[in-house]
């Protein structure tokens, strides 16, 4: 599975395997304390916090920006990770949209590209969502993923943080 294919697209948004250059476009994007509210690290919003969250996404290799196609604008970042080809399972996570593209069609339409690009590899999407995250807890839950457990996990190996782990199986991707 290639962690940062270049073809994903849709009417609405085209994925571009993240790069440095990417850095204050993206930032622009994420530096709205709102965006963070229910994320398990909330300040994300200040530069040498986000900083921290970018070069992580860089160093992954299997990260995102998302565009919107009308505006070649950076809205937003997602991921891959946790890509086990034994297991044929791999994690998406760490999304995030610009305020503006909050509401249901362009989340809906990254999950889509994101899970059906997995889903020729994978048979299981595993997502690690704060416990406090309640509009990504619900946006999970209708496309067909099952909370499995919490976990608490540590967030640039100092931040305690707890996930609700959920997972989607191949078999039941309900295209939303």
């Amino acid at each position: 599975m290639n962690l940062q294919p270049t073809h994903l697209h849709s009417s609405l948004i085209k994925l571009m395997p993240l790069q440095a250059s990417h850095f204050e476009d993206l930032y622009a994007a994420a530096s709205d304390p709102a965006i963070w509210e229910q994320h398990p690290s909330r300040d994300p919003y200040k530069r040498e916090v986000f900083q921290q969250f970018f070069d992580s996404a860089i160093l992954g290799k299997a990260a995102f920006a998302v565009i919107d196609v009308e505006t070649e604008k950076i809205i937003g970042s997602s991921r891959y990770y946790e890509y086990n080809s034994e297991n044929r399972s791999v994690a998406i996570g760490y999304t995030f949209l610009a305020k503006a593209y909050w509401g249901g069609r362009y989340n809906h339409s990254l999950k889509k590209l994101m899970l059906d690009y997995a889903f020729e590899f994978v048979d299981t999407v595993i997502f690690h969502i704060g416990e406090h995250n309640l509009r990504s807890q619900i946006a999970t839950q209708r496309f067909g993923a099952t909370k499995l457990e919490r976990v608490e996990e540590k967030l640039y190996g100092t931040l305690l943080i707890r996930n609700f782990v959920y997972e989607l199986k191949k078999e039941d991707w309900v295209t939303y």
